[in-house]
């Protein structure tokens, strides 16, 4: 997995909704909430549909590197098998999964996450399910020094107890696309990480997941960093055309893209129809990736 993920070529899909997004994900898939009455049947649903993605012929080691799970669906069967066993020996596609327990309230321009209680038996049962590496999510609004500062410190902390249970983190510090300070607050984020990066032990890899950045190439130095795997790229909100012509300019960054991934696909298509429009999504995604 780890030589894969490192010289591999493909991007992440990211297969992590949680229970505050799994309502307007499947809204968007043509699953309207009249369709469930409990969680369990939200959940269940959520599932059908990530499963209905995984098992599609389009969906192969070939082009898709990683799938970054919830912890919901690391706990599911896909075809008899646990999820990220099937990703693994079926489709050679590396697992991940999201620990963030979501955001805190904002401070200083940006959002830290809240505290993760009972991280390290997750990652120990997550090492135990076949489960490569992790991925958690702050947020930053606005180029305060401070609070980006926080979110970097605190993402890199976090970071030391999941690489110490064996897995690999993915540190996802997202600058808002729709800041007024964006590339300011892009300038900040960098610089904080590679002095994080700088202090890390050599047998201790992480990867980055960035918002597309506002001048092309502006992280090239943390893609060639020898402490970093892989630079992935969220879409953050741009329509999927217009995320992948952005990302096609970021030499050696590769999607992790989630509503992206799946716009377009629907319930109510057939089979036929469902694997077409996620291959030619995938092949799209797949060509921004390998620039």
């Amino acid at each position: 997995m780890l030589q894969k993920v490192r010289t591999g070529s493909g991007f992440i899909a990211a297969l992590d909704q949680s229970g505050g997004s799994t309502p307007k994900a499947l809204a968007l898939y043509g699953v309207g909430d009249d369709a469930w009455s409990t969680e369990d049947e939200m959940f269940d649903l959520m599932h059908a549909m990530r499963t209905r993605i995984m098992t599609s012929p389009a969906f192969t080691g070939e082009r898709v590197l990683g799938a970054i799970l919830f912890e919901q669906t690391m706990d599911r069967n896909v075809e008899g098998r646990g999820t990220a066993d099937y990703l693994w020996s079926v489709k050679n596609v590396v697992p991940f999964l999201k620990v963030d327990k979501g955001l805190a309230d904002a401070a200083d321009g940006v959002q830290v996450m809240k505290p993760i209680p009972g991280l390290r038996e997750l990652c120990d049962r997550a090492v135990g399910l076949g489960v490569f590496g992790t991925k958690m999510r702050s947020v930053v609004q606005l180029a305060n020094p401070a609070g980006v500062t926080a979110v970097v410190d605190q993402q890199f902390e976090v970071a030391a107890e999941i690489s110490a249970a064996g897995l690999v983190p993915i540190i996802e510090p997202e600058v808002d696309i729709t800041s007024p300070e964006k590339e300011a607050a892009e300038g900040l984020l960098r610089d904080a990480i590679a002095a994080q990066l700088d202090a890390l032990a050599a047998d201790q890899p992480v990867m980055l997941k960035l918002s597309i950045p506002t001048v092309d190439d502006f992280y090239a130095d943390l893609i060639a960093h020898p402490k970093v795997l892989r630079v992935v790229a969220l879409s953050g909100g741009y329509p999927r055309d217009e995320a992948n012509e952005r990302l096609s300019r970021q030499h050696g960054m590769i999607a992790s893209f989630s509503r992206a991934l799946t716009e377009g696909l629907s319930a109510g298509q057939t089979d036929d129809e469902f694997n077409s429009t996620l291959g030619t999504t995938i092949d799209g995604i797949y060509a921004a990736s390998i620039t």
